[in-house]
């Protein structure tokens, strides 16, 4: 909600005696109104080439943001060049024949914004915030590199020796980090999901100008990508404007995608990672469904409301029971996200409370979850976080960049850009009994895959690497 519409939400309620649970639905009302015209306000338009281009008026502040969002991340790349997709969001910084390297960041802080880019399993991002005066420059600016891009071996061999040392230190350095790696690489056998985002070591190590060359040529094509403009725009003559640069992007055909699925999982996967580290790390994976149709499903968004009673906030369960209660852990935790191209996991893991056994949490974090498949979950407690949960989602919208965002990813992973509404909506539609049977249904062992850090003494720290010419 607007202030204004949250002054007139309270000065109205004032007047009215509630209990809590009917301060909380009518909070819920209030916001799920506010949110059921948010995506109303998109303006989408397709141009011959292919790309498809969202525009939402957002005209609190001067400013807008332009996001363009390629369909292709990690879940795309096969053995022998996993991390290209992240080491060419880096080379596309590296200038074109009439941009050079560094000047596309110089023009954007002179015009008073920020850029930046990142790469994740399902998609490649790049995005502009700046004064709405600069936006049509920044629209050139980033056609520009789509088509243009200038490739040196040098460039190349510096900005691999970046990423070498960004794994070094973001992955191979951090145990936490090495943990959840090797999850993913044993949960998953023939889903690419298996795959880190910044790649494997010998692949970046081994990687060649022409892997990139290769990669940009295939994929970096106007059918590819989403371009979502948010902010103080007039969507007409934005729309003038993409035309005007982007339209002039020749087409081009993309290679097939052949789907690549998960079998079944037929027992208890586990693994011991050591690395140096203060503390024991626990975290476990169950296999659950994703969410392939926002109308049809259900059970993703129990999912998504069952993580949100286990972990939604500092007096949900994991929190209440097992760190202050119980004194299990010191930290618990559960996580689980319903979009994406690839496989759904659903996470619970923490760190042991001094005294305590990886293997006692563990236990505990299994019984919180056959506690709610047994005996379900209270209304109120289930209405208090399904708020917390909307209203977190909807004031996150106050942001120009998390609109663009919410926006291409939602294109990015097949559900469509007009479910951010509809997502919420359902939500609001979960009941105790679906959250309950979603406990019961989806966590046996047989699903699941647990790996274990193993702390060992930390050495000193090494000394920090080379780091990029830009933000990241």
């Amino acid at each position: 909600m607007s202030p204004a519409c949250s002054t007139a939400f309270r000065s109205g309620c004032s007047r009215i005696r509630t209990t809590p649970l009917r301060a909380l639905w009518l909070g819920l009302i209030g916001l799920c109104i506010s949110s059921a015209v948010w995506a109303q306000t998109v303006v989408e338009s397709t141009l011959e080439n292919g790309l498809k281009v969202l525009i939402k008026p957002d005209r609190r502040a001067p400013t807008a943001v332009q996001l363009l969002a390629y369909r292709v991340g990690s879940v795309d790349e096969h053995n022998g060049v996993t991390g290209v997709s992240h080491l060419l969001e880096h080379m596309m910084f590296k200038g074109t024949p009439t941009v050079p390297a560094g000047e596309f960041s110089r023009r954007v802080s002179a015009a008073g914004g920020r850029d930046n880019a990142f790469t994740s399993r399902d998609y490649t991002g790049y995005f502009q915030q700046v004064p709405r005066a600069s936006l049509a420059t920044m629209i050139a600016l980033e056609a520009d590199r789509m088509t243009h891009l200038v490739l040196k071996p040098g460039d190349f061999a510096t900005e691999r020796e970046v990423v070498i040392e960004e794994r070094r230190l973001r992955t191979d350095d951090r145990a936490r980090a090495l943990v959840a790696e090797h999850l993913m690489a044993l949960a998953f056998t023939a889903s690419p999901y298996r795959q880190p985002i910044v790649g494997w070591m010998s692949d970046l190590q081994s990687m060649t100008l022409g892997d990139l060359e290769d990669w940009y040529r295939k994929w970096y094509a106007p059918g590819n990508a989403t371009l979502v403009i948010v902010g103080d725009v007039d969507p007409d003559a934005v729309l003038d404007q993409v035309r005007q640069h982007y339209g002039a992007i020749a087409a081009r055909s993309l290679p097939p995608r052949k789907a690549q699925a998960e079998p079944v999982q037929r027992g208890l996967r586990q693994a011991v990672v050591r690395a140096p580290a203060e503390n024991p790390y626990l975290l476990m994976a169950f296999k659950v469904p994703g969410l392939s149709d926002v109308e049809a499903e259900t059970d993703a968004f129990a999912l998504e409301m069952l993580a949100a009673v286990l972990a939604g906030d500092d007096n949900a369960r994991l929190a209440r029971q097992l760190v202050r209660v119980d004194r299990v852990a010191d930290q618990a935790f559960a996580s689980y996200d319903m979009t994406g191209r690839g496989p759904s996991l659903f996470m619970l893991g923490g760190v042991p409370a001094a005294g305590q056994s990886v293997t006692g949490l563990r236990r505990a974090l299994v019984e919180q979850v056959r506690r709610i498949a047994e005996h379900g979950v209270e209304v109120n407690e289930l209405e208090r976080l399904r708020i917390q949960y909307v209203a977190s989602r909807i004031y996150q919208r106050d942001s120009l960049m998390a609109q663009a965002t919410e926006l291409a990813g939602l294109e990015m992973a097949g559900l469509g850009w007009r479910a951010a509404d509809r997502l919420l909506e359902r939500i609001r539609t979960v009941t105790p009994e679906q959250v309950r049977r979603a406990a019961g249904k989806y966590f046996s062992e047989d699903q699941l895959t647990v790996v274990e850090l193993d702390p060992q003494p930390v050495a000193s720290v090494r000394p920090a690497g080379r780091s990029s010419d830009r933000p990241h």
